[in-house]
């Protein structure tokens, strides 16, 4: 008889076991940090709130797709994130189909995550990541499981090594009947534990021809959300698992030969959770700085455009600003632009750096 090569060819799946005494420390702390993060949050009020969970929402959705090698325009995300939200951003950016579609999964599952996660939703997730029925320039089955099988590969053509053969599509069907049985229970499994859970067995099965990894990562925040009980994330679990993959990829290439202990997987899965929370430190010290700028300056007369520089560099300006770019930025003159700077620079709000070179860069002043 062949000896089993990955978890699910294991009699006793899935049925996972794990060894308490070596992440109940970690599991401790995580609770702890949920809790202090939520009590930060509200202590900031209601604007700022806000604008943190818009943050890491977006972070979410920009991230996701950048661990599977698609890069989206964090200003289009951020947009239609907002306006699906009721959150005033001060000007709409128009965004593709495909962003609209995976910005819909993500607030579906993180907006509604008290709701049952049933197979036609989960069809619908699929649905929404692939409008065109494309994954790049290749044809993929949407909304629906996969009837093809699944490798996981590496290498050259003629030297592909295999690192994962995901379970056959004939038991596909099954699998996932089982595994939205589980998610959906109540039971007594703490909602962080059945998130890392979640996680791995969703992988595991790989039930899509593509969007695997997004779609378990969209389910980790819905999780998430239910243990918090709230919408509002403050905190970005994908943008932490591309600071990590390596590790990421690892720690499953691990586990998914193990005979049903999934404690390393357990034991990784919170202390990324962990690291991401403690990264949205700066990002709550970003917010405090933004919201005290704007209160020190409510009086101060200030135009649109103005306005729209100032806000970005509090956010997520790209390189150095330059005369050029904010020309550019704002659609407008060189000399608008020049105009727009050198009042900002009268007010005390801007200065220029000491850089040397032909163009004159400016930073805000005590930020």
């Amino acid at each position: 008889m062949k000896k089993p090569t990955y978890i699910y060819e294991y009699k006793n799946w899935p049925d996972f076991v794990w060894r308490d005494a070596e992440i109940n420390a970690l599991f401790g702390e995580v609770r702890l940090m949920q809790g202090k993060i939520f009590g930060h949050m509200n202590a900031l009020g209601f604007s700022a709130m806000e604008e943190a969970s818009l943050k890491a929402l977006t972070l979410d959705v920009v991230k996701s797709s950048e661990i599977e090698g698609e890069l989206l325009n964090f200003n289009q995300v951020r947009s239609s994130i907002a306006r699906r939200l009721g959150i005033n951003t001060g000007g709409i950016v128009k965004s593709n189909r495909h962003i609209e579609g995976v910005v819909e999964m993500m607030l579906d599952a993180t907006q509604r995550f008290d709701a049952p996660l049933t197979e036609k939703r989960l069809l619908g997730w699929h649905a929404a990541l692939f409008p065109a029925g494309f994954s790049g320039p290749y044809s993929i089955e949407v909304g629906c499981y996969r009837s093809g099988d699944m490798q996981v590969v590496s290498g050259p053509m003629g030297k592909e090594k295999v690192h994962y053969q995901a379970i056959a599509p004939k038991h596909i069907k099954s699998e996932m009947k089982k595994f939205l049985k589980w998610l959906n229970s109540k039971g007594t499994l703490d909602p962080v534990i059945k998130a890392a859970i979640a996680h791995f067995w969703f992988i595991i099965i790989h039930p899509f021809d593509d969007g695997n990894g997004r779609i378990a990562r969209a389910i980790t925040d819905m999780l998430l959300a239910r243990a918090e009980g709230s919408g509002q994330r403050f905190y970005s679990m994908s943008s932490q698992i591309l600071e990590e993959r390596k590790k990421y990829y690892a720690i499953l290439q691990k586990v998914q030969h193990s005979p049903g202990d999934i404690t390393d997987w357990l034991h990784w899965f919170l202390h990324c959770l962990k690291n991401a929370m403690l990264a949205t430190e700066n990002t709550t010290q970003q917010i405090l700085k933004k919201a005290d700028f704007w209160k020190r300056h409510e009086k101060t007369p200030i135009n649109e455009r103005q306005r729209k520089i100032l806000n970005l560099l509090f956010e997520n300006f790209e390189g150095k600003l330059q005369t050029s770019k904010w020309a550019k930025i704002n659609k407008t003159s060189s000399d608008t632009a020049l105009r727009d700077i050198k009042d900002l620079v009268q007010k005390g709000i801007l200065q220029p750096t000491n850089e040397n070179g032909r163009s004159t860069n400016y930073e805000l002043v005590n930020t």
